[in-house]
């Protein structure tokens, strides 16, 4: 009796938050990295006006002239809201547009990492590959197909994404065949992939691309436009209307505990909430008035970008590697080898021809990252994806993907790209120098592994 008083009483008092999130089942990872990303967004977006204000009050407190209070009126919210760039159209369509690569290889990291293992050559395969493409759709393929056939972006497309997915089943092979770490074998791939990408063209630069696979990379001509964004929009809507419903209506069917009606609609306005929310922004930023003039059209029209076809690449990444992971045999052959290797193996798990696959599909992701990249620089470099696969493993170590395996989701790695973006996209636009960048980066990336420690032993 009276541990049945204690909990309904405990229960009683259970604050609304958590009611909240019981009810709607969202995830508290998922929602504070949400949180985390808008703390960034708002502070570096805020930073010049209260780098303004903090100045004024110096100079005014130095040298004794009675001007504190002019410094103190450089406080109003109008004003120091007014000062920021990062909160634009403008630097979220860019930020959307940069954190493409990123995310694409950060939804396959994942694979990676809940199998407890690691790649560091992601960012030397996206090199070699986009070498290899340069090379094939500047140097060899016009002189078969003539110059701007439209095959060509088609054929180096394909090619991209098979030389990255053979370069990762060559790699898993040796992990999985050989019995090699990962950490060796990737660590020998980032030095040797490197390598092959500055003897592929002698170091040369290969510019420019193919006019149409240019479009790939994004830009005013490589986005769907206002109208392309707003059918994306309500498809991406009705998508989650329908998810919803088909989610109740699966419950109802197994006699499983139904979300509260509130519940439902809540989840289903902030879903489209976002979504409408997106378009609206992607839309608020028009062209600049060089590319009107380029299309014999007056300054004062207004043609706005819409979603660019990298954000919208790797949203179809992302949802297909969602629908792998949770929906197929695949996806739980992944989890439970993370968990324990040994007993995937006993059950009769092909753990070696798993981890192959595994390795392949990085690999051929990495091919896909390259064609964003190349194509957004509309050239290619050896130098291309120098560093990625730091910035590649942080995205999926922030967005909740444990180093010790068996635990990981698609969708916090896209968050991670984006929260690894928006601190190299501040730092730059506020003028920070390269070496603090590294050390904000790497911190971030410590704390995050310390949070997930911190996180799963409150769990257990």
């Amino acid at each position: 009796m009276t541990d049945t008083s204690t909990k309904t009483s405990q229960d009683l008092h259970v604050g609304t938050v958590t009611r909240f999130l019981r009810a709607t089942e969202i995830d508290t990872r998922l929602l504070g990295m949400f949180g985390a990303l808008l703390m960034i967004w708002l502070g570096f977006h805020l930073y010049p006006g209260m780098r303004d204000f903090a100045q004024a009050l110096w100079g005014a407190m130095a040298l004794g002239n009675g001007g504190v209070g002019e410094a103190f009126a450089l406080l109003n919210p109008a004003t120091v809201w007014s000062k920021g760039s990062f909160l634009t159209p403008q630097n979220l369509w860019f930020l959307s547009v940069q954190s493409a690569s990123i995310g694409i290889m950060a939804t396959g990291m994942v694979l990676v990492i809940i199998t407890r293992n690691i790649d560091l050559s992601v960012g030397a395969i996206l090199g070699v590959t986009g070498m290899v493409m340069g090379l094939f759709q500047v140097e060899w393929l016009p002189q078969y197909l003539g110059l701007g056939h439209p095959m060509i972006w088609v054929l180096t497309v394909i090619l991209g994404i098979c030389v990255g997915g053979s370069i990762g089943a060559f790699q898993g092979s040796l992990i999985a065949y050989r019995g090699i770490p990962s950490f060796i074998v990737t660590l020998g791939g980032l030095l040797i992939w490197r390598g092959f990408a500055f003897l592929s063209a002698n170091g040369r630069t290969i510019s420019p691309v193919d006019s149409t696979f240019q479009l790939l990379g994004g830009g005013p001509y490589g986005a769907v436009g206002e109208t392309g964004s707003y059918f994306v929009g309500a498809i991406a809507i009705s998508a989650i209307l329908f998810l919803i419903w088909s989610g109740r209506q699966s419950r109802k069917r197994h006699d499983f505990p139904l979300r509260p009606m509130w519940a439902e609609v809540t989840m289903a306005v902030l879903g489209c909430g976002l979504v409408t929310g997106a378009v609206l922004v992607v839309n608020a930023y028009p062209w600049p008035r060089g590319i009107l003039r380029q299309q014999n059209l007056a300054d004062d029209v207004v043609v706005s970008h819409g979603f660019a076809i990298p954000v919208l690449i790797m949203l179809a990444v992302a949802i297909a590697m969602t629908i792998l992971m949770n929906r197929t045999r695949f996806g739980r052959y992944v989890f439970a080898i993370g968990g324990n290797p040994e007993a995937a193996a006993l059950s009769g798990i092909n753990v070696k021809w798993m981890t192959l696959k595994i390795f392949a599909l990085m690999g051929a992701l990495a091919g896909l990252s390259a064609v964003i990249a190349s194509a957004r620089l509309n050239s290619a470099t050896n130098a291309l994806g120098l560093l990625d696969e730091l910035y590649v493993i942080a995205a999926a170590v922030i967005g909740g993907t444990s180093l010790a395996g068996g635990v990981g989701t698609i969708y916090g790695a896209i968050l991670g790209a984006y929260v690894m973006q928006s601190l190299k996209s501040g730092m730059v636009l506020i003028g920070f120098d390269t070496a603090i960048q590294q050390i904000v980066v790497g911190t971030v990336l410590v704390l995050a592994v310390y949070l997930d420690n911190v996180y799963r032993r409150r769990a257990k």
